[in-house]
């Protein structure tokens, strides 16, 4: 692309496909195409693909301003057609500066670009009144800016729209959404943490025993603090993606991150609650805290994502997702966790033995406690009596004045 001279560093450029998990507005399921540099997102494609893989239309392009007018945009644009190399690719219409970069584009599949071909090869699964009008729209963006548009490569560039409807609009099939089953399939779901250093230290030790650090992490965790923002997803490496994503677009944290993921068994269908499916994915819409058991828990350092550290639990453990807040928790939540999200004593087992006898026992105590009492007031020493003085009658030998005194 003539445009983009500066070119890309040769080492740190990443590219992922990830789930996107806001998708509502189409029953396509939504994906992004992520690149990153180093640490930093450095550009992104927004696109949804048809159920069946065959199809995918482009919602977003943009590239951050730092890796502008590198050929960043190109390079992503290619990895799409790539990741999907058989489907037809609709790419709507175009802002001005979409336009511009379009302008100097090299396409590497041209054919299977809906807007290049004629709509009976393509109308099953693109509305053709619909196309017709981006079409309309990117010829109005390109005469104005004076550019070409690779216009010779567009079939019929400008059709009358009521001919497009005429021809094609009855052999548009709406696709049937995939939404995925918490009833039939284990969920996982993730989180992603900055860890005390004695606690990150000794759960990433892979010499010590991999259930003891899986009981230490949830224990740090809270086994009521299960995340209630989460998709709960089809994969654990799904799982992976979504703490991985979260590393990339929010906020460094202050010290080295840990991705966790949970495993959940099936929902019981009589205990989901109302939630939001996806082909992938589900959200677990719930207020006052939702009783779940984990099954395995696996983590990894976020720098090192190619460790993965995973432990099973047998028998699964109690644990919830957590409330939207502490008001709405349910009296089930409150009876097994604090406020904070952890295990009461009585829900660890530290319940006291003779907890049915409370009553009896205080009684006891009072009692001992006035007998020690009594036994201390018996053995404390008694004062002596204070002896009485009787003055004596003195004798007239004892009354004669001796030397020095006076008769």
């Amino acid at each position: 692309m003539a445009q983009e001279t500066n070119g890309l560093p040769d080492e740190g450029l990443s590219l992922w496909l990830t789930d996107w998990k806001d998708s509502t507005s189409t029953l396509w399921p939504g994906r992004h195409l992520v690149a990153s540099i180093g640490r930093s997102v450095a550009g992104q494609i927004d696109f949804f693909l048809h159920p069946d893989g065959q199809a995918l239309k482009v919602g977003m392009l943009r590239v951050h301003p730092d890796f502008q007018r590198r050929g960043l945009a190109s390079v992503m644009m290619d990895a799409l057609y790539e990741a999907h190399p058989t489907a037809w690719i609709n790419h709507g219409w175009r802002t001005p500066q979409g336009a511009r970069w379009w302008n100097g584009y090299q396409e590497p599949a041209p054919q299977r670009n809906i807007h290049n071909r004629p709509p009976g090869e393509w109308a099953d699964y693109f509305d053709a009144v619909d196309v017709a009008a981006d079409k309309a729209q990117n010829a109005h963006i390109n005469t104005s800016h004076g550019l070409d548009g690779h216009q010779d490569a567009v079939y019929r560039y400008g059709e009358r729209l009521e001919t497009e409807a005429a021809l094609h609009t009855a052999a548009f099939r709406p696709a049937t959404p995939v939404r995925m089953d918490p009833t039939a399939q284990p969920l996982y779901g993730a989180a992603r943490l900055v860890l005390p250093p004695a606690i990150h230290d000794f759960v990433h030790d892979r010499t010590k025993d991999r259930h003891a650090r899986a009981a230490a992490l949830l224990e740090h965790i809270g086994h009521g603090n299960l995340p209630r923002d989460a998709h709960w997803n089809a994969t654990r490496d799904a799982a992976f993606a979504d703490a991985h994503h979260e590393e990339l677009f929010n906020s460094q944290p202050s010290g080295p991150a840990t991705h966790v993921v949970f495993t959940l068994p099936p929902v019981d269908a009589d205990l989901l609650p109302q939630a939001h499916a996806l082909a992938t994915s589900i959200e677990l819409r719930h207020r006052g805290g939702l009783a779940v058991a984990v099954t395995e828990l696996s983590w990894r350092h976020a720098d090192r994502p190619h460790t993965t550290h995973t432990a099973g639990f047998t028998p699964a453990v109690p644990a919830a997702i957590a409330p939207l807040s502490a008001q709405y928790a349910s009296t089930a939540y409150q009876n097994r966790y604090d406020e904070k999200g952890f295990l009461r004593p009585a829900a660890r087992g530290d319940t006291r033995p003779f907890a049915d006898r409370a009553a009896q026992i205080q009684a006891l105590a009072e009692r001992l406690l006035r007998d020690q009492a009594s036994r201390l007031r018996a053995l404390r020493p008694q004062p002596a009596a204070q002896a009485t003085i009787v003055p004596q009658q003195q004798t007239p030998q004892q009354r004669a004045p001796g030397p020095g005194r006076r008769a």
